[in-house]
């Protein structure tokens, strides 16, 4: 029987880029779409409506920046190792982000993550159609699997983890055993178990069960 699990946030949480960002830099609409993200983040405004209102800036961009894109992301500190030490422990690892699986997927490859969920950035005759195609990935999507894949692996929500920095991380943050802002914007340092304000996720080991 796997022990527990924990559910990281990607952008600024399990990476250091807000990877929207990266990819508005080339439509030139980088310092607009970051003003939105941190409006969003802080819980100004509603995070399903943001991301379709940055994901319209990418209209237009050929595909291949995706590739580009994913190249550039960088793990946090201590990521590998906190996920090595997860399943070292019996855990499971899980990332789930309201940015885009295209970019996700390499994310999930490298630092050996069980589960990966993210947004599908629309795709027609090789470029972005500025539209989210199929499931919002927003705060109650993150908390629905949280909760899915806790139930797929028979773990009580008691011995779950839930890792974010933003206010679309506060659902599962509230159903998890444990919730841990992570550099967190004010809002969601108020409502956590555990606060760390020091960018190296290694700090979330002596945590584990």
């Amino acid at each position: 029987m796997t022990s527990f699990l924990v559910v990281f946030d990607v952008d600024s949480t399990l990476i250091n880029e807000e990877a929207i960002e990266l990819l508005a830099e080339h439509s030139g609409n980088r310092e607009k779409v970051a003003e939105i993200t941190e409006r969003s983040m802080r819980g100004e405004i509603d995070f399903s409506t943001s991301l379709i209102e940055r994901v319209a800036t990418l209209q237009g961009l050929p595909e291949s920046v995706l590739e580009q894109t994913a190249k550039s992301l960088t793990p946090t500190k201590g990521a590998s190792e906190l996920i090595q030490e997860i399943h070292a422990r019996g855990g499971k690892a899980a990332a789930v982000s309201g940015g885009f699986i295209q970019l996700l997927n390499g994310l999930k490859r490298d630092l050996n993550l069980d589960y990966a969920q993210a947004n599908t950035l629309g795709v027609e005759n090789g470029r972005l159609t500025g539209e989210v195609v199929g499931e919002l990935v927003n705060r109650e999507a993150k908390a629905k699997y949280l909760k899915l894949w806790a139930e797929e692996n028979d773990i009580p929500l008691e011995r779950t983890f839930a890792i974010g920095d933003g206010a679309n991380d506060l659902g599962m943050m509230m159903i998890a055993g444990l919730s841990v802002a992570f550099c967190a914007k004010p809002i969601v340092r108020e409502s956590a178990d555990v606060v760390i304000d020091e960018r190296d996720l290694k700090k979330v080991i002596e945590l584990l069960p």
